[in-house]
């Protein structure tokens, strides 16, 4: 992970911030962080990246160095600059549990904290859970696509850096994904992870043949040979002729891995050859620009694959990159406040998401309600932290994986396709009734122009 620097930040928080000291701008302001609505080709997306989120907000301070490097390079003025050194946070947090499914409009965090805190606070909790939530909505469209398959991230090399590359690992862990080929994410995470070969190794020896003995008696576990460097079927071939005398040394070949072609129809020749040879509990693993798409294309077809490697499409969503997501001041010093801006409109208050389900467990619709407004249906938003502190133990992310799961098996059946579809989210008369009430005082205070 990156270093947790409040410098990573943008200059106009540190201008606000420097403004609002000066005019003693200091109560309790509620911000809210929202997704305005889907991307194309999405029925949802599901909240990730609350434990980085928290972990920030816990370590939010500038450090002496920091402080002075603000005082030399006049960015803000140095008696601000001396003031800085004591900033913590103290506030709220409410948030959707990671894993949790949502929809457009609704918050999935809630920071109330004196407002320079909550301010400074906004570009990296954006920055946190707007990757991940990006990750993780990507990886369940993967999941739903191919069930019960095994699926493996192998993003780290086309991820948008070293940060994206580790929380792309665990985001689509968090989803349902097996593991990760990224060393490192076992490490901070204790994802497993899993690995093959590259087509360099086999380049490397003189024939295919030499390499995968070599290998194989180097790394017997979990063996996983690739055998389309020159020709799929032949490659195959040679691992039928190879394992008998693996066998012979206790060393047995797991699966083979194709990543280039007519995936499917190199599946189907690659599995009549091996059941042939009596070798029907070596699997097929496959990778190779494979998208959601392409993996529900293969599983629908039949093709005996067991299971996949995403890469791009994954670590870069790649026809999903960014979120339309906002944070945005619901409230200020006790009172409701609301933006007006032309397509950016918010609804007002501090807020809650109420959802209701069938008998069978599959979604019906979500509310979203003033957070004191009586509302039937499960309270999506949980108290996280308060005054500054934890008072809930996260899941770690393994156990937010049960909770994930849950998720996407209690989605209505229209919105497990890929094809783009929506779940009703309804707000509440208390919300518009707050709403209407703020534009009604707006159009008549002094000095505001009356509509045309």
């Amino acid at each position: 992970m990156v270093e947790q620097s409040l410098l990573l930040t943008d200059l106009y928080q540190l201008s606000m911030l420097e403004a609002y000291a000066a005019h003693g701008m200091a109560e309790t302001a509620v911000f809210e962080l929202f997704v305005r609505k889907l991307p194309p080709n999405r029925g949802f997306l599901v909240a990730a990246g609350l434990e980085q989120a928290v972990q920030f907000l816990e370590s939010m301070r500038f450090t002496p160095d920091e402080c002075a490097w603000l005082r030399d390079s006049r960015l803000v003025s140095p008696a601000f600059a001396g003031t800085l050194h004591d900033l913590r946070f103290t506030g709220d947090v409410e948030a959707m549990p990671e894993g949790t499914v949502f929809f457009p409009n609704e918050p999935i965090l809630r920071v109330t904290a004196p407002l320079a805190q909550a301010q400074l606070a906004e570009s990296r909790l954006i920055n946190l859970l707007h990757f991940q939530t990006v990750i993780a909505s990507k990886a369940a469209r993967m999941v739903l696509a191919a069930p019960g398959k095994q699926l493996l991230d192998f993003g780290l090399r086309r991820a948008h850096g070293a940060e994206a590359a580790l929380l792309t690992a665990r985001a689509s862990y968090l989803m349902g994904f097996a593991g990760t080929a990224t060393v490192l994410a076992n490490r901070v995470f204790g994802i497993p992870v899993f690995g093959t070969m590259a087509h360099s190794f086999i380049q490397a020896h003189d024939d295919e043949a030499t390499a995968f003995e070599r290998f194989a008696r180097v790394r017997p576990q979990a063996l996983t040979l690739l055998i389309d460097t020159y020709d799929t079927e032949r490659g195959a071939a040679i691992v039928c002729a190879l394992a008998p005398r693996l066998a012979a040394a206790g060393i047995t070949i797991g699966a083979v891995r194709l990543d280039s072609g007519d995936l499917g129809r190199h599946a189907r020749a690659v599995r009549a050859i091996l059941d042939a040879a009596g070798l029907r509990g070596i699997r097929i693993f496959a990778s190779g620009g494979l998208d959601e798409h392409g993996i529900q294309a293969l599983c629908r077809d039949g093709a005996p694959i067991d299971g996949f490697g995403i890469g791009t499409s994954l670590a870069a969503a790649a026809d999903a990159p960014v979120l339309d997501c906002a944070y945005k001041l619901q409230e200020y010093a006790g009172r409701p406040k609301r933006k007006l801006s032309e397509g950016k409109a918010t609804w007002p208050g501090r807020k809650q998401v109420h959802r209701r389900y069938h008998d069978d467990g599959s979604i019906v619709a979500d509310v979203v309600a003033l957070a004191d407004e009586p509302m039937p249906g499960e309270p999506l938003l949980q108290p996280i932290m308060r005054g500054g502190r934890r008072v809930v133990q996260l899941p770690t992310v393994h156990q937010a994986r049960a909770h994930a799961a849950s998720g996407l098996a209690h989605l209505p059946k229209a919105l497990k396709r890929l094809e783009p579809e929506a779940i009703p989210v309804q707000l509440s008369h208390g919300i518009r009734h707050l709403a209407a009430g703020l534009d009604a005082a707006l159009d008549t205070a002094p000095g505001r122009k009356p509509p045309s």
